[in-house]
């Protein structure tokens, strides 16, 4: 049980970690900050938090865990706003979908006070943004991944584990560097090219009408291109190196396929098709069932 959550961030993903929070018993007040002052307010009204937060360092004054839910861009500044309350045995977590970035800016910023903070990655999410949107159960049945710093904490870690089990949640750990790397891979690079496909067809002369033709299969996978342009622009470039790393593998693999196209070897395309297809019914028998990731 925790006296009192401090969120900083008061939207979809920190508002729902706030109600599952509270829907578990595991907190008592949630106390909230958003640079809008329309936004906690409507999250007071909600029910989200209890009490509205003039600042991010207000709330996190007299919080034993604190949420921080912005933009990964802003975690530097905001990291600079708390950092003379960031005290040992109070759990400080984030939601970032990158992590390399926001553990970089906590290092520089917090120092030797880095020990109180759990970097965590939530595979959560809805193609709605917003405090309206905020979902006790949204991270029910998700996987969440903590990415801790040799020198965090262990306590804490332990703590952050059992938050985020209780809201039901399965919690995995890896470094922040093979969580960029996986992510970047199964995420990232797929937003990036659905955003790329679908301009190129959508652009064409006859774009329009060949896009009435499409079937289930190609509306799964351009409906990603309909994600939040702000928020994926930041996604991207924190991870960008990543992302370019994956983006070049991926022109290999496509180079070889039109290779062969252009020689019109058909025992090699299907051999190709094939192995793709075996690959993906390896995966598919060993995957884990849970949320996609972002």
């Amino acid at each position: 049980m925790f006296n009192q959550l401090g969120l900083i961030g008061c939207g979809l993903m920190g508002g729902s970690f706030a109600l599952a929070l509270k829907r578990a018993g595991l907190v008592k007040r949630v106390v909230g900050y958003s640079k809008s002052p329309s936004t906690t307010e409507r999250a007071r009204k909600l029910g989200v938090i209890d009490v509205v937060a003039e600042s991010a360092l207000l709330a996190v004054a007299g919080s034993d865990i604190v949420l921080i839910a912005v933009p990964v861009a802003a975690s530097e500044s905001t990291f600079k706003a708390i950092r003379h309350l960031v005290e040992p045995g109070v759990l400080f977590m984030d939601v970032g979908s990158t992590k390399r970035e926001v553990v970089d800016a906590a290092r520089r910023v917090l120092k030797d006070r880095v020990t109180s903070f759990v970097p965590a990655h939530p595979i959560a999410g809805k193609e709605v943004a917003g405090i309206d949107h905020a979902d006790a159960q949204l991270y029910q049945g998700r996987q969440v991944i903590l990415t801790p710093l040799p020198q965090t904490d262990a306590a804490l870690v332990q703590k952050a584990t059992d938050a985020w089990s209780a809201v039901g949640s399965q919690v995995l750990k890896m470094t922040p560097e093979n969580h960029d790397a996986a992510f970047a891979a199964v995420s990232h690079l797929p937003h990036l090219l659905a955003f790329a496909f679908f301009g190129a067809v959508a652009r064409q002369p006859a774009g329009r009408d060949f896009l009435s033709l499409a079937g289930p299969g190609f509306r799964d996978f351009t409906r990603i291109a309909a994600s939040e342009p702000t928020v994926w622009r930041d996604i991207l470039l924190s991870n960008r190196e990543e992302v370019l790393k994956q983006s070049q593998r991926f022109r290999h693999a496509l180079d070889a396929l039109e290779h062969v196209m252009r020689s019109g070897n058909a025992e090699a395309l299907e051999e190709m098709i094939r192995q793709a297809s075996q690959d993906r019914a390896d995966w598919q028998m060993n995957a884990p069932r849970h949320g996609g990731p972002r």
